[in-house]
């Protein structure tokens, strides 16, 4: 009997350990479903403090959603400062990354938000959206035939794009290469008939 004394103790242990986590996870659960309730009442400083209490700096979850708030609420420093810790947590995960994007942007930092879609990139090469906005970061730096290599990418994956397409015709003509530029506003304009970028980009592409 005083054998099994150790071994009831330990099995009541474990089944308080268990009880107290599974009330924690409730509790979390409800905080979470709080929280949604009144970001869709737009009411973003009470959809925070609802998860606040589950802070942890080493929670994936709770850094992402308060990024997400944050950033709703248009505080995009501590948005930033949240997502970046998501990021750091996660470092595969594109989701964050994406995330992050969003305060960086507002906050002005490019080149920070360029550095994001090429981890992004670095982990998912096909990524049409991260493909598309580095090519249109490139193309707004003039740098149009580094954009053409990411617009090119995405629409070998969705030939019959129009964002893609319509990129790529800007992209070519800006090079200076007209030929190129008329095939792909064409391709454009049969996804969107009449549309005046791409009209406009194939009139000068004559």
């Amino acid at each position: 009997m005083e054998v099994l004394k150790p071994i009831v103790g330990l099995t009541l242990g474990l089944c308080l350990a268990i009880q107290v986590h599974a009330q924690s996870a409730a509790a979390m659960q409800k905080a979470y479903q709080n929280s949604y309730a009144n970001e869709y009442k737009k009411n973003y400083i009470a959809a925070i403090n609802d998860i606040k209490p589950f802070y942890s700096d080493n929670d994936y979850e709770t850094n992402l959603r308060l990024g997400w708030l944050y950033f709703l609420n248009k505080n995009y420093t501590a948005s930033e400062t949240y997502y970046a810790r998501a990021v750091a947590l996660r470092p595969n995960a594109v989701e964050a990354k994406f995330g992050y994007i969003k305060p960086l942007a507002l906050l002005q930092s490019n080149e920070r938000v360029l550095a994001q879609y090429n981890a992004i990139l670095k982990i998912d090469p096909q990524n049409t959206q991260a493909n598309y906005w580095t090519g249109y970061i490139y193309y707004t730096r003039k740098q149009y035939d580094t954009a053409i290599r990411y617009f090119t990418r995405l629409i070998t994956l969705y030939p019959f794009d129009y964002d893609g397409n319509q990129m790529l015709g800007w992209s070519y003509l800006m090079a200076g290469n007209k030929a190129n530029a008329r095939v792909y506003f064409e391709k454009a304009l049969l996804i969107k008939p009449e549309d005046a970028s791409c009209t406009d980009g194939l009139s000068r592409a004559r």
